[in-house]
């Protein structure tokens, strides 16, 4: 498989507590093996980008220690870890779950991922988190098992 779907959730957290950061990794680690499917950024302007932003991470430095260094997960927790001096405050990951727990797409973007994966549009899933994660599914399932 030489392109593939991250199907890590933003909704998953690795041991340092902070959600969406273990699909950043995935996705900016096949970015930079050029494993990364094509609808899908590196490291976009979306969660990716809050991330770092909530982190107090630049893009920049993120994107060199991943292509540089091809860390795993735990050695990119521990690379953010000393770029923080050791800890993260707690009150800005907690603030950045839940901007990434609390956001909704635009009405159209839900009705586009919904029609997409297949779902009526019911009310029931606002979501961005879990529309992502409709949407990867429905990108994996036409990209990979089709």
């Amino acid at each position: 498989m030489s392109n593939i779907v991250p199907l890590i959730s933003s909704g998953t957290a690795g041991p340092l507590g902070v959600l969406h950061l273990p699909r950043l990794w995935l996705k900016a680690s096949l970015g930079a093996a050029g494993k990364l499917h094509s609808d899908y950024p590196a490291i976009g302007a979306g969660y990716d980008q809050m991330v770092l932003d909530g982190l107090g991470i630049d893009k920049g430095d993120f994107e060199a220690f991943i292509s540089g260094s091809k860390p795993s997960y735990v050695e990119l927790e521990n690379w953010i870890l000393e770029q923080k001096g050791g800890s993260l405050d707690q009150d800005a990951v907690d603030k950045l779950n839940a901007a990434i727990a609390g956001y909704i797409h635009a009405d159209a973007t839900r009705t586009g991922i919904l029609e997409a994966a297949g779902r009526p549009d019911d009310g029931t899933i606002k979501d961005a988190v879990n529309l992502n994660n409709l949407d990867d599914w429905a990108t994996f399932h036409a990209a990979e098992i089709k």
